[in-house]
């Protein structure tokens, strides 16, 4: 009986064992969770430690006070190589810049050193005469009390370079264009026809205004072509930006002198 007993108790606690496996296992601490990498890797690339983070501003700060420091080095430059040119003609820089009335005309892409300006005038050359300095590429309507107005201009390029004194024989605007047989033959070399005639207009390169200098093919004209001034590309005309020529025809009569120097 007793050994009936003892296998009968034998039994029941081999039956209970796996229970308390299980038990065992429910409650035991869980494993650490893992991804697969596919599924971590774009979390992970957001957890940027904080130090990387500034770092990587940091250098981007610095890059930006760079490009601009840059930037003023070279407004800084450019002034003072416009002073230096102007010195050499006996025209100075003076207190009145960039006037008010003529900011707005400018182009976004335009730069500021080529708008008109009031500066200090120490020549000879009476009031009323155009100066036409193709090395600084500037042109001066000189003024009483010892002033000029500086305007930007483009001049001929290497081997259109020309020098003289002439009268204003005649103005006109939104004039047409005639090129010269010359011009019209050397852009033909070029594979490029020009018109006989175009009409005057927007699209016509002598722009809005145009002043005809003695007998010759020059002109002080505007041009659509605002990229050009400052710049040698011209056939010999004297280019202005639109605006600029338009404010010089008001004020130059016909018989101006100019000179080209």
């Amino acid at each position: 009986m007793n050994m009936f007993l003892k296998t009968v108790a034998l039994g029941a606690a081999l039956t209970f064992l796996p229970g308390l496996a299980s038990a065992g296992q429910r409650y035991a601490p869980t494993p650490a969770l893992t991804l697969n990498a596919d599924v971590s890797s774009p979390w992970i690339l957001q957890i940027r430690p904080k130090h990387l983070r500034s770092a990587r501003r940091t250098k981007r700060n610095a890059k930006r006070q760079y490009l601009f420091k840059r930037e003023q080095k070279q407004v800084r430059y450019n002034n003072v190589q416009t002073d230096l040119n102007t010195r050499r003609s006996g025209i100075t820089t003076a207190s009145v810049r960039n006037q008010a009335a003529l900011r707005g005309s400018v182009n976004s892409n335009f730069k500021p050193d080529l708008l008109p300006t009031i500066v200090n005038y120490n020549g000879t050359a009476s009031p009323g005469t155009l100066i036409v300095n193709t090395i600084e590429r500037r042109l001066y309507l000189v003024q009483p009390g010892g002033k000029a107005r500086r305007y930007a201009v483009g001049v001929g390029k290497p081997g259109f370079e020309w020098a003289g004194t002439h009268n204003v024989t005649r103005k006109a605007e939104w004039p047409s264009w005639r090129p010269p047989a010359s011009m019209i033959a050397r852009e033909k070399k070029k594979g490029r026809i020009l018109p006989a005639f175009m009409a005057g207009g927007v699209k016509n390169p002598l722009g809005a205004r145009a002043l005809y200098l003695g007998s010759t093919i020059y002109r002080i004209h505007g041009t659509n072509q605002a990229w050009s001034i400052g710049k040698a590309v011209s056939s010999g005309c004297i280019r202005m930006r639109n605006e600029d020529v338009m404010d010089l025809y008001d004020r130059v009569p016909i018989g101006a002198k100019v000179k080209v120097i």
